[in-house]
Parts: C-alpha cells; sequence; structure tokens
C-alpha cells in the first residue's frame, strides 16, 4: 500500500467491519460501511486525524448503513452506492432494518455504475458490481493500492447470504458466478 493507511473498527449487533482508508498524502480519509454507532466511527476518524470526503456502500443492508446518514451529515459528505441498490437502502424490509432494527431508509448522494471508477480522497476508486447477498452488492477496487473491500460478497472460506429478501440464489445469472466471468482481479 503506497499511500493508504487502512484501519477498521467493528460496529453493531453483528459486528461489521467499517473500514477507514486515510491517504496519507494529503489526510483525506472514506469511510466504507459506516454500519452504527456513529460515535465510535467519529472517534476512530478524530484517532487517525483524517479528513472525511465520502462513504462507501458495499450494500444496503441495515449492518452496513445505520450510522451511514448521521456521518454523512456530521461532516457534510456524500455518500456512493451501487446505481441497483437504490430500491434495497429505500425500502426497510428489503434492507433488513424492520425485522428488530428500526425502520432505516438511506438514499445515497452518488449511484455508480458498474466499473465506474471515481477519484476520491487521491485514491481512483472502481465500483465492480458483484450481486448475490443483494442485486446491487458491489465491491470497490483500489487497484494502485492493491485492495478490494467487498462487504458481504465473499467472506475468508465463504461468501454472503443469498436467502434474504432482494438477494440472487441458485443458479441465476447476477449470482458471483456471473461476476467472476465477466471480471479478472489479481
Amino acid at each position: 500500500m503506497k499511500k493508504l493507511e487502512l484501519q477498521k473498527c467493528i460496529v453493531g449487533s453483528v459486528y461489521t467491519n467499517c473500514y477507514f482508508l486515510k491517504n496519507k498524502e494529503n489526510g483525506e480519509l472514506l469511510i466504507v460501511d459506516p454500519g452504527d454507532a456513529a460515535d465510535t466511527i467519529e472517534r476512530k476518524v478524530s484517532e487517525m486525524q483524517g479528513k472525511p470526503v465520502g462513504i462507501l456502500l458495499t450494500h444496503g443492508h441495515f449492518d452496513h448503513i445505520m450510522a451511514a446518514d448521521e456521518v454523512r451529515k456530521k461532516y457534510n459528505i456524500p455518500i456512493y452506492a451501487s446505481e441497483k441498490e437504490e430500491t434495497t437502502l429505500l425500502n426497510p424490509k428489503v434492507n433488513l432494518s424492520v425485522f428488530g432494527h428500526g425502520s432505516c431508509t438511506l438514499d445515497a448522494d452518488v449511484y455508480l455504475k458498474d466499473l465506474q471508477t471515481v477519484e476520491l480522497a487521491g485514491f481512483s476508486v472502481q465500483m465492480i458490481e458483484t450481486p448475490g447477498h443483494t442485486v446491487g452488492s458491489c465491491c470497490y477496487y483500489l487497484k494502485d493500492e492493491g485492495v478490494l473491500f467487498s462487504g458481504d460478497t465473499v467472506f475468508q472460506g465463504s461468501v454472503g447470504r443469498t436467502d434474504f429478501p432482494g438477494s440472487c440464489f441458485r443458479g441465476n445469472h447476477c449470482g458471483p458466478s456471473g461476476y467472476a466471468k465477466r471480471h479478472e482481479i489479481p
């Protein structure tokens, strides 16, 4: 990692990984999947002495978005998500927040297209659609830094569940196997 300082904290009732991507050259910082505990996220930002410039959502389930709006307002920064994740973000049944986690909806500021690259915090960030866990699940690839943020697309030795409302499963062309046929990540 050339100019990336990477840290994480675990937030929320299902222990979601929230990542902090700080550019060591300019101090700007991206937050990936602020799932809960905005105060914890704010402490981590302060601890890292970073200047938040954006939030990246790998998908719209409650455990990845519950603190996003509060963090967005605190730092006056935009939220980025896959354009195919809009329904998940805006529907509490699909984002699962209605099932015992309050009822949360969230509208991203910027909806990205598959393979779209944006320059954020001095990094070139490519959004890659990886449907399966949700219709609009995605990964963020920082090629120059050699890192990929996959959310719940893949886990160590496993993949994210595909039996939730709005998921793609059982041979549906939108699952991870379709992704593997379309993209090559080293």
